[in-house]
C-alpha cells in the first residue's frame, strides 16, 4: 500500500473535505486549481454548497432503523446506492489511474461510472475496468465525424446510456487556470514551461507518475479522420465551434438508438423541452460553477425541475455534493440520485482507485448514519417532509405534512 492510500485510509480521511486536502497536498497548484476551480468569481460555486447548508432537516425521533436501506432503482439499473459518478475531463492529469481508477471503483461499489468525452484514457479501456454499468458522456468537440465515432465506439463497447452535456457552448472563465498559465502549459514549448518547473518538482510523488504515464497524451475518445486525437489543449477552441442544439437531437438518434439523458438543465422550460425531446432523465447540474456563474444552485432550482417533468422522466442532480446529507436532501427535494464530481475526484487525486473507494464508502457511511438520525428507513421513502428548505427568494417552503412515525 503506497503512502497516499494509507492516508485516504487512515482515521485522518473522515470526510470529502480531508480528501480534498490530500489532494491538494500532492497536487501541483496548477492541477489542484484545475480541478478546485470554477468560472469567474466562483460565485455559482460558493451558492452550491450555501443551498445545501440552508436545508435542515425534520427528524423522527424514537425510530428504530436498524438497517438502513440505501438501494436505488434508477432507470433500470440496480445500484447500492443513490449516487453515481459524474464525468469529470482528463482524470489521468491528476493519477495515472484515471477514468480507468474510478470505474473500477464504481463498480466495485456497486454504482455507475459516466465516461467524459475528455478523458484521458480510452471508453473501450474504461469500460472493460469496471464490474456495472458505464454510460457515455457527449460533447461535439471535433465536429459530427468525431462524435460519430465516438457513439459508434460506445455502443460497440457497452455503453448503456448517452449522457448530453448541453451547458457548454464555450468553455467558462475559469480565472484560476488563467491565472496560473494552464494554456501556456499545454500549448508552450519547452521554454514557456519552465516557469512551472518549480511546483511541479516541489510534487515528485505526482510528477514521477505523470511521467511514467508518459506526460499529457492525446484525447484517445476525440478521433477526427484523418486528423488523429485531439490534444487537451485543442478543446478549448473547438468547444466554441461544437456547440449542441435541440435539433441535434434528431442526428444524434440516427446514429444512438439507447436511452438519452439531457445534462445541464436548469429551468422547466428545459427540462419540458427534454422531455419532447425523448430523453428518458435530466440532470440538474450547473457544470460545478465551471460555465456560467451566477446562475443558480442546483438544489435551489431543483423542485422547479421536477413539478416541469412533472414524473414524465427521472430528474437527477449534481454540483456540490460533499456529504451523504447532501444526498438526502437532493432526494427529499425530489432527485431520484445524484452525481458525484469533485468529491470523488479528490479521492482519486490523493491515491487514486483507493482514495475514489474512499469516497464513496465516505458518502455511504454518511447515508446510512443520517437515516439513522432521521428516523427513515431507506433512502426510497424519504421525502420532503424530512426536510425544512427555503423558497427561491428566501422564505422557508410550505411543509409536507409529516406522517406519524
Amino acid at each position: 500500500m503506497t503512502r497516499a492510500s494509507r492516508a485516504v485510509a487512515s482515521p485522518r480521511a473522515v470526510s470529502i473535505a480531508d480528501l480534498r486536502t490530500l489532494a491538494r497536498r500532492r497536487l501541483p497548484r496548477i492541477v489542484f486549481d484545475y480541478l478546485d476551480g470554477a468560472a469567474e468569481g466562483e460565485v455559482t460555486l460558493a451558492a452550491n454548497r450555501r443551498a445545501f447548508d440552508a436545508v435542515t432537516f425534520r427528524p423522527r425521533q424514537a425510530v428504530e432503523v436498524p438497517r438502513p436501506d440505501l438501494r436505488t432503482r434508477l432507470l433500470g439499473f440496480d445500484l447500492s446506492l443513490p449516487a453515481l459518478l459524474a464525468p469529470v475531463g482528463y482524470c489521468r492529469m491528476m493519477h495515472p489511474g484515471g477514468e480507468i481508477a474510478a470505474a473500477r471503483a464504481a463498480g466495485a461499489a456497486g454504482t455507475i461510472s459516466i465516461l467524459s468525452t475528455v478523458s484521458g484514457h480510452s471508453l473501450e479501456e474504461v469500460k472493460a475496468a469496471t464490474s456495472g454499468p458505464a454510460w457515455y458522456q457527449l460533447y461535439l468537440i471535433g465536429g459530427r465525424e468525431a462524435a460519430e465515432g465516438a457513439i459508434e465506439r460506445a455502443r460497440v463497447a457497452g455503453y448503456s446510456m448517452l449522457v448530453i452535456t448541453v451547458d457548454t457552448p464555450v468553455v467558462g472563465m475559469r480565472e484560476r487556470d488563467a491565472r496560473n498559465g494552464t494554456q501556456e502549459l499545454l500549448n508552450g514549448g519547452l521554454l514557456a514551461k519552465t516557469p512551472f518547473l518549480p511546483q511541479l518538482l516541489a510534487h515528485p510523488a505526482w510528477l514521477a507518475g505523470f511521467l511514467r504515464d508518459g506526460g499529457l497524451q492525446a484525447l484517445p475518445n476525440i478521433v477526427v479522420p484523418g486528423q488523429g486525437g485531439f490534444t487537451l489543449a485543442d478543446t478549448r477552441g473547438s468547444m466554441s465551434r461544437a456547440v449542441f442544439s435541440w435539433k441535434d437531437l434528431r442526428w444524434i438518434r440516427g446514429i444512438w438508438r439507447g436511452p438519452i439523458i439531457i445534462k445541464g438543465v436548469l429551468t422547466g422550460d428545459d427540462a419540458r423541452r427534454a422531455v419532447d425531446e425523448g430523453a428518458v432523465a435530466v440532470v440538474v447540474s450547473n457544470h460545478g460553477g465551471r460555465q456560467l456563474d451566477s446562475v443558480a444552485a442546483t438544489l435551489d432550482v431543483l423542485p422547479e425541475i421536477v413539478d416541469a417533468v412533472n414524473g414524465q422522466v427521472e430528474v437527477l442532480l449534481d454540483s456540490g455534493i460533499r456529504r451523504g446529507s447532501d444526498i438526502i436532501k437532493a432526494l427529499c427535494l425530489g432527485a431520484r440520485a445524484v452525481l458525484i464530481g469533485r468529491a470523488y475526484a479528490y479521492g482519486l487525486a490523493a491515491a487514486g482507485e483507493a482514495g475514489v473507494a474512499r469516497a464513496i464508502e465516505i458518502l455511504r457511511e454518511d447515508l446510512e448514519r443520517t437515516l439513522k438520525l432521521i428516523g427513515c428507513q431507506s433512502t426510497a421513502a424519504l421525502d420532503r417532509s424530512y426536510v425544512d428548505a427555503p423558497a427561491r427568494g428566501g422564505t422557508r417552503a410550505d411543509r409536507v405534512p409529516a406522517p406519524s412515525p
